[in-house]
C-alpha cells in the first residue's frame, strides 16, 4: 500500500533532518541531490521544518551569495538541551549540550567512600542544576546516564548491585522524579562501545566486542549492528570469566579470581610494580598512567608483553564463541596502552584461537562512556523532535 501523502512529508522531513544533522548546514540544491526528491517537494519540506522552529537560515553559498538558491540550512541547535552523565564509583562527570552535541557546559564531581546516600545524591543532582544554569539552558530536553552496573532489559532500570555504592541506583530515581526530561541509563561499557562505534575505533564495524580496562573490566557486545545485553542485562560481564593465572574462581558475588583478577586496574598496577614500571600520579586509574609510562619509555617491552598475554585470555574467550572478528580494547588502559599494546595482544590472541581477530586500541579513552551518554540522550530528543507531528 502507498504512504498516505502525511506519512509521505514525515518521512521526507524525517530523511532532511538527519542528512542536517549527519552533513552539517546544507542548501535546497543539496538537499535534493542527497535525497532524491523533486525541487518543489524540497522547496516545501524546507518551509514546513523553518514553520515548525527545527531549521533556520545559517548563512549563504555560491558565487553570488544570494538569493533562496544560495540559502544554507541548519538544525536550530538550541531547539533542545541534552545532558550526559558518566557515575562512576568515586563521582559524576557530566556535559550538558544542545541538539547537535556541541557541549555547552561540563563539571566533575568527587563522592568519597564516606558520603552517604542522599547527601551524595543532592550534591549531584545540584551540580547537574548548577551546570544547565551556566550553560544557560532554560530546560533540559533529554539526559542518557552512564552507570556501572546491570540494565534490566524489559523496565531499563539500573539494578540493585552489590558492590556499589547505594547512591548510584538512587541518583537515577532522584534524576527521573525531579527532572522535567527524559532520562535514559545504560551501562557504561555499553555506552563506550557505542561511542567507539559511532565515532571511534570501530566506526567501520557492525560486529565487534568492547573490553573496557579500567578501575575493573567489561565488555560490550555489537553483533550484526546491534548492542546485545542478554536475557538479564549482563552481557559483557567478562571480570566473572573464569580463566589460567588466577589463585582461584569467581564467585556469584565476588569477580576475584576471575579475569578482573588479571585485568583490573590493582592487578596492573601489582604487574607494573613486578616489572620495575613507575609513573607519575594522573587523573583516572593508575594503571593506565603506569601503561602509559611504559609505552612512553620504549623500555618495557616485558611488562607489555605480559599484560598483552593477561588480556588476550579474556579476549580469547570471547573471540572464540562470538567470532566478532574484531576486538577493541578501550577505558583509560586500552587508549594508554595504543597500537603497541593492540598489537602485542593481537599476536597472542591469533596463538589461542583459529578464528582471525583484528585488536585496536580505542580512540576515546575514560571519555567514551560520556560520548556514549551523550549520544543516548540526542538520539532520544531527536526521536521525539524528529517524528511526524512533532
Amino acid at each position: 500500500m502507498p504512504a498516505s501523502p502525511s506519512t509521505a512529508r514525515a518521512i521526507n522531513d524525517r530523511v532532511a533532518l538527519q542528512l542536517l544533522q549527519r552533513e552539517g548546514p546544507l542548501t535546497a540544491g543539496q538537499l535534493k541531490a542527497m535525497t532524491g526528491l523533486s525541487r518543489p517537494t524540497v522547496a516545501d519540506l524546507v518551509e514546513r521544518l523553518q514553520g515548525s522552529g527545527l531549521i533556520q537560515v545559517v548563512g549563504e553559498s555560491g558565487e553570488q551569495r544570494r538569493g533562496p538558491n544560495a540559502r544554507v540550512y541548519g538544525i536550530v541547535a538550541d531547539r533542545a538541551h541534552l545532558a550526559a552523565l558518566d557515575v562512576r564509583t568515586q563521582g559524576v562527570t557530566l556535559v550538558v549540550a544542545d541538539l547537535l552535541g556541541v557541549t555547552l557546559a561540563e563539571a566533575s564531581l568527587p563522592i568519597g567512600d564516606d558520603t552517604s546516600t542522599e547527601p551524595a545524591v543532592e550534591r549531584a543532582v545540584a551540580l547537574l542544576e548548577r551546570t544547565v544554569r551556566e550553560a544557560g539552558a532554560a530546560r533540559l530536553h533529554s539526559v542518557g546516564i552512564g552507570a556501572p552496573g546491570l540494565i534490566d532489559p524489559m523496565s531499563g532500570e539500573l539494578r540493585d548491585t552489590s558492590g556499589l555504592p547505594a547512591w548510584h541506583r538512587r541518583l537515577v530515581a532522584a534524576l527521573q522524579e525531579r527532572l522535567p526530561a527524559r532520562v535514559v541509563v545504560e551501562n557504561e561499557t555499553n555506552l563506550a562501545a557505542l561511542a567507539e562505534q559511532r565515532a571511534g575505533a570501530a566506526r567501520d564495524r557492525d560486529t565487534f566486542v568492547y573490553l573496557w580496562l579500567g578501575h575493573g573490566v567489561g565488555a560490550a557486545l555489537f553483533l550484526d549492528g546491534r548492542l546485545r545485553r542478554g536475557a538479564s542485562g549482563g552481557a559483557g560481564e567478562i571480570g566473572f570469566l573464569p580463566v589460567p593465572g588466577t589463585a582461584g574462581l569467581p564467585s556469584a558475588n565476588d569477580c576475584g579470581g576471575g579475569f578482573h583478577s588479571l585485568a583490573g586496574s590493582a592487578a596492573i598496577c601489582e604487574l607494573a610494580e613486578k616489572y620495575g614500571i613507575q609513573a607519575a600520579p594522573a587523573p583516572g586509574p593508575a594503571a593506565a598512567a603506569l601503561v602509559a609510562a611504559a609505552v612512553a619509555s620504549g623500555h618495557a617491552a616485558d611488562f607489555l608483553d605480559a599484560l598483552a598475554h593477561r588480556l588476550s585470555l579474556g579476549a580469547a574467550a570471547v573471540a572464540s564463541v562470538l567470532d566478532p572478528g574484531c576486538v577493541v580494547l578501550g577505558g583509560e588502559v586500552g587508549h594508554a596502552g595504543g597500537e603497541e599494546l593492540a598489537v602485542r595482544v593481537e599476536a597472542r590472541l591469533a596463538a589461542l584461537t583459529p578464528l582471525p581477530t583484528q585488536v585496536r586500541a580505542g580512540d576515546l579513552g575514560g571519555d567514551a562512556v560520556l560520548h556514549g551518554a551523550l549520544l543516548t540522550a540526542r538520539e532520544a530528543a531527536q526521536d521525539e523532535l524528529f517524528a511526524p507531528g512533532a
